[in-house]
């Protein structure tokens, strides 16, 4: 008879087979209600004998108990990201490189689809996966063990009778074509927000604290490298592959090995005209040196190995109708035409929107409302109008012509000299309010929490505001706010104590909040480092402003007839009035230390994970670096992050110095003082 124990461990090893047969292979033998039989009855035994439970068990797919945070543990060998290229001429360089520092070394290349997922690494100890990691910042990532092990393809136990004392298998988790249309369908079915792109919705899966709505998302995996070896070695990426496979791992369905650079172009193409089989979105292909006891030879660089080197492909061009043009107007008063396209998946995402720029713009490439339409993402994230397809233009098609009256308001619209933009002429305009309020309130400008979008609509609506002045008299009419939908009080409070918090804000986000045009963020923050009051500035001249480094005439000419308006004067008059701070704290751009990085010329590229963009920005300008937003000769310093782009390739080109995430946490002197200190701590989640 058999015991608990006994059949238990029959069950596991039959759904092991199972799951490997229908995740890797796609060779199903069983039904799934034969498959969801099995299953229970391992769940049953399992309840019923709590003490066999196991973590390699099928039955930890489910899930289990919600986490309340993610460990960050270190990496044992680095997850460094890949070097990109653009063109065939930047491949054929790399080949040339590879070549002299191999001298006249034998070696051939692999090709592989480059997928556009998260990076992940397992961990397996004698057989058993004991830990998943995120790549984080290529030193140290998150925990992410019982999300990944929801996975049905991954192995919880290696196969095969000896399993190696140490293995880290790197690669990539995405979330399949279908899986995310389908699992988008239902999110809108439910009212619930929909994901950008597959590669999103596979990144924010990883990082729900909760196993058990992981078990029920679309996640795959495929697996490509390694990281800490033991009692196991490889001499080439094709017998690492194949090794993967025979423990049981999803690898790359196809790979291409190349003698020469003939052969690698070759494969890029096949890669490039093949991607709509694979069930993920790629966005290019990856080359390697194929024999592994070259890699220490060619070494790496701080950020990225000599032995690989990643291809991303032109932009995806797709065609799509362009249903209407819309008027969409800006806090400045400008009128930007926009195309209502028919939704179409470019580049991984659905693109519904996109901006048609201004009326010179739309009439150079003849765009038409009911043209058919080519699009592409500018640098894969802006979505943008290339071309009409002339030939499918229906008849009768004709061109928007300029606008005469602002779409909002019917007020008149103007075109100032020398510009191309039209603007609405109607200070009161309540589109422009809207924009305007959208931005006062954003996280760059006043950085007012509680109140977003859909409430600033609610306030205009009951005419409760209709000017960003009017948001400091809010306490004022605290009884019409508990009158409306969905503002309770404790709402009602929190936005109250938001507002009455930013009258403390820095000098260079009321500067930026005004919205002063052609006066950004780092604009701001300059005019804050030469002035120590917004009075100062409001009495300055030209020549005064011209002679400061990055203002030129045109930025000038907008700050000075800005302070002229006699409703501007007034809407500051309201701010000093309402306590809001209009005086620099401190030093010039809150500069607290002097450090290494006080006085350089830093850029940012590339995704961070222990903070956000801003705060890094915050961060660097308080150690005293200038941030700008593009590389140059002028250029100090690039701190890269995760999947760095064009930025890296250039700052590589230049020689400029190249520091990683972790690399700016370092940067801190251990004497900074309390608001660094503590600014850090929250930033990275320790406070």
């Amino acid at each position: 008879m058999s015991t608990p124990a006994k059949r238990i461990e029959e069950l596991r090893d039959q759904l092991r087979d199972h799951n490997h047969r229908y995740y890797t292979l796609a060779q199903p033998t069983i039904s799934d209600r034969e498959y969801d039989a099995l299953m229970a009855e391992l769940e049953d035994l399992e309840t019923a004998h709590p003490e066999l439970r196991s973590p390699d068990s099928p039955t930890v797919r489910v899930g289990g108990e919600p986490l309340e945070g993610f460990v960050t543990v270190p990496h044992a060998v680095p997850m460094i990201s890949l070097a990109n290229s653009y063109n065939l001429d930047d491949v054929r360089a790399y080949d040339q490189r590879t070549r002299k520092r191999l001298a006249d070394k034998d070696f051939h290349y692999v090709v592989e689809p480059k997928i556009d997922g998260v990076a992940v690494s397992l961990r397996y100890e004698n057989g058993i996966l004991v830990r998943a990691l995120s790549r984080g910042d290529g030193r140290s990532g998150d925990d992410i063990t019982a999300n990944v092990r929801t996975i049905g393809s991954v192995p919880l136990r290696l196969q095969g009778k000896t399993p190696p004392e140490v293995l880290e298998v790197r690669g990539e988790v995405y979330m399949t074509r279908e899986g995310f249309v389908k699992l988008n369908d239902s999110r809108q079915a439910a009212g619930l927000q929909v994901f950008a792109n597959p590669r999103n919705a596979a990144a924010g899966s990883l990082k729900l604290l909760d196993s058990k709505v992981v078990a029920t998302r679309p996640l795959d995996a495929v697996w490509y490298g390694v990281g800490e070896l033991r009692g196991i070695a490889f001499d080439t990426h094709r017998q690492m592959l194949e090794t993967l496979r025979t423990f049981g791992f999803r690898t790359p369905a196809k790979i291409w090995t190349c003698d020469n650079m003939d052969e690698v172009e070759t494969a890029l193409r096949e890669i490039r005209e093949g991607k709509d089989a694979y069930p993920f979105e790629m966005d290019g292909a990856v080359i390697k040196v194929d024999e592994r006891d070259l890699y220490e030879e060619l070494g790496s660089t701080a950020k990225s190995p000599r032995w690989a080197v990643a291809y991303k492909y032109e932009p995806e061009q797709v065609e799509t109708l362009l249903k209407e043009i819309t008027i969409q107007v800006g806090r400045t008063g400008v009128l930007t035409p926009v195309a209502e396209l028919e939704p179409v998946l470019v580049s991984g995402s659905t693109v519904s929107r996109a901006t048609l720029h201004n009326w010179d713009e739309m009439q150079r490439k003849d765009i038409r409302a009911g043209d058919t339409v080519v699009i592409e993402k500018a640098g894969e994230i802006i979505p943008a109008v290339v071309r009409v397809v002339l030939e499918k233009r229906p008849e009768g098609a004709k061109a928007l012509p300029p606008p005469t009256k602002c779409p909002a308001c019917d007020a008149p619209v103007s075109q100032r000299a020398g510009e191309v933009a039209w603007r609405c002429d109607n200070p009161a305009c309540p589109a422009k309010s809207l924009s305007w309020l959208k931005h006062f309130v954003g996280r760059r400008a006043m950085d007012i929490d509680h109140i977003g979008e859909e409430l600033i609509r609610a306030l205009l609506k009951e005419q409760l505001i209709s000017h960003p002045a009017d948001l400091y008299t809010l306490h004022e009419k605290k009884a019409q706010l508990l009158d409306m939908e969905r503002m309770a009080e404790k709402s009602v409070d929190n936005l109250l104590q938001a507002i009455e918090n930013s009258k403390n804000a820095d000098l260079w986000r009321i500067i930026h909040a005004l919205g002063i045009p052609n006066v950004g963020e780092r604009t701001a923050q300059t005019l804050e480092a030469h002035f120590a009051s917004l009075q100062e500035i409001a009495d300055t001249d030209e020549a005064t402003l011209t002679a400061i480094e990055d203002i030129g005439p045109i930025v000038a000419k907008s700050i000075l007839d800005f302070f002229a308006l006699g409703e501007n004067q007034f809407f500051i008059e309201r701010l000093r009035a309402a306590g809001v701070n209009l005086e620099r704290k401190g030093t010039p751009v809150s500069v607290e230390i002097e450090t290494d990085l006080t006085g350089k010329t830093v850029v940012l590229t590339g995704s961070l994970s222990q903070m956000t963009r801003d705060e890094a920005k915050d961060l660097l300008r308080k150690l005293g670096a200038k941030v700008t937003g593009s590389v140059s000769s002028k250029t100090d310093l690039l701190i890269a992050g995760e999947d760095a782009g064009s930025k890296l390739e250039k700052a590589q080109k230049l020689g400029v110095e190249i520091w990683t995430e972790s690399d700016l946490v370092n940067a801190i002197p251990k004497d900074a003082p309390p608001s660094i200190q503590s600014a850090v701590q929250s930033e990275l989640g320790l406070g």
